[in-house]
């Protein structure tokens, strides 16, 4: 303990902070996962990641692409020639070639209703990276953004580590599926303004991390007017647009605002290739404002974070085959729709249900008639038996700030079927043992109680009342209820 008092006088303020937001539910699972990963064979009782949205469903579209094109790397034979020009510094606005493809990419995937600047492309170390570049051009720190929640668990550490500024939640709520509402960001703004918080804008995920849903047009325009009303900035990350797998489709706010009276150089996009291609690994993430002097800042900071001329010579030659990337859109969306009907119809068994969702790599699950009582801490309790007694990382609620317990994160994208089944498994067999458990509670409760009626014969008909299945404990519902309390609720771990 001396030892660490004294090491961190040694250090900075942001080194030894703890606004990196790495002590959560969210992280620990990781953790959790990485001390026991589940392997078929070698670990077939570890724990399976289930809280990691990554997206290798179509590597073997990639995989047969990269094969058929062998000079779009200069790590090959084939590509040798170009390895001079590209391995020595290069401008950092990006190889131009790079920025068309992305930019005719972000058209294509929002239905090509708006035309893309290449020129607005600035690069960075993925969207972690975009996300924090943006909060350094537009606030200061001690300066605040509003965000809808529930939101990104990563945002802690993305948008307040190194910027020092700080996230107000938009609470919304499951009743209208925690759709973004004027009268909540109305809400959280007047009561920041009261505690003397400076707002300088509001930052939305589109489609939504965690929730995996779209926003419609009519949300977005009212969120164009709320910051253009309140003269703040509105930033959009978009880097689920091309995941959406079902109707309704992606609107981006760039296509909203084209026919709106509002202020453009309040607009600013964060895109990426990790989620929409699956390349987390690539780093490529984008900014993309409306703001010249945005723009003309972040290019700046981009020196921190370019991404690789190797890379960006790579993803320009694939992006630029529309047909590939036709084909490849569209399988994605196939094959996310068929593993998210797998997951979600395999919980709805045994009665679990989810949000209804149309986008993402993961679904919002409801587990509150799992709680014991509906708390966070209830929540937290949940959700260690589901990481060390069932072995699944499930994301819960409190990690991405939502301010109802008992729903979680599942991503389905980041592993194969046999996986998949092994996981639908476990919860099937956590739940119905519940279920057990629950008759068995239930039929001892009635036992008592038919011996009780027996022994109280002689009172009067209006006190009998006094027995009420509905005063019951709350640790026991209906054993025909279809998701019962599971016994490991009660655990403490």
């Amino acid at each position: 303990m001396e030892f660490t008092r004294k090491n961190r006088q040694l250090l900075s303020r942001i080194a030894t902070n703890d606004r990196h937001g790495e002590n959560s539910p969210y992280f620990d699972g990781w953790k959790a996962y990485d001390s026991n990963p589940f392997h078929p064979i070698h670990n077939p009782d570890g724990v399976i990641q289930m809280g990691l949205a990554e997206n290798p469903l179509c590597f073997d579209l990639i995989e047969k692409w990269i094969r058929e094109n062998p000079d779009a790397s200069i790590c090959t034979a084939e590509g040798l020639d170009k390895f001079k020009d590209i391995a020595i510094y290069q401008d950092y606005h990006g190889l131009r070639e790079f920025r068309e493809a992305v930019a005719k990419l972000m058209g294509r995937v929002g239905g090509n209703r708006v035309t893309f600047d290449p020129n607005r492309i600035v690069m960075s170390g993925g969207a972690t990276g975009a996300n924090e570049t943006a909060i350094f051009c537009l606030a200061d720190p001690g300066d605040a953004f509003l965000v809808p929640s529930p939101y990104y668990a990563g945002f802690a550490r993305d948008l307040r580590w190194r910027t020092g500024v700080e996230i107000v939640p938009v609470h919304c709520k499951s009743s209208n599926n925690f759709r973004i509402t004027r009268a909540a960001l109305e809400e959280a703004y007047e009561k920041a303004q009261r505690s003397n918080i400076n707002i300088k804008g509001v930052i939305i995920t589109n489609p939504s991390n965690p929730l995996g849903t779209v926003l419609d047009k009519e949300t977005l325009r009212s969120l164009v007017s709320f910051v253009t009303d309140k003269k703040i900035h509105l930033v959009s990350d978009e880097i689920y647009a091309a995941t959406v797998f079902s109707s309704p489709r992606f609107i981006s706010v760039a296509e909203v605002m084209q026919d709106m009276d509002c202020n453009r150089d309040l607009i600013h996009i964060i895109y990426s290739l990790s989620k929409d291609m699956g390349f987390p690994g690539f780093r490529v993430g984008i900014v993309y404002s409306f703001n010249d002097d945005v723009t003309n800042c972040a290019r700046k900071m981009s020196s921190f974070g370019l991404v690789s001329s190797q890379t960006q010579f790579l993803l320009a030659s694939m992006l630029s085959d529309d047909e590939f990337v036709g084909n490849f859109l569209r399988e994605s969306s196939k094959r996310l729709a068929k593993r998210r009907h797998v997951f979600t119809k395999g919980l709805e068994e045994v009665g679990i249900s989810t949000i209804k969702s149309n986008a993402g790599l993961f679904f919002w699950m409801d587990m509150r008639p799992l709680l014991k009582e509906q708390t966070t801490k209830a929540e937290t309790e949940l959700w260690r038996v589901i990481i060390n007694k069932v072995k699944l990382n499930v994301s819960p609620g409190s990690s991405f700030h939502c301010s109802e317990p008992g729903w979680f994160r599942v991503c389905f994208a980041n592993m194969d079927d046999k996986t998949v089944e092994v996981a639908l498994d476990r919860i099937r067999e956590f739940v119905l043992q519940g279920k057990e458990e629950n008759n068995h509670e239930a039929d001892k409760s009635q036992g008592r109680a038919q011996r009780w009626r027996k022994q109280n014969l002689r009172l009067s008909f209006s006190s009998s009342r006094l027995y009420d299945e509905s005063l019951m404990s709350p640790h026991m519902i209906s054993p025909h209820s279809p998701i019962p309390h599971s016994p490991l609720v009660r655990a403490r771990t």
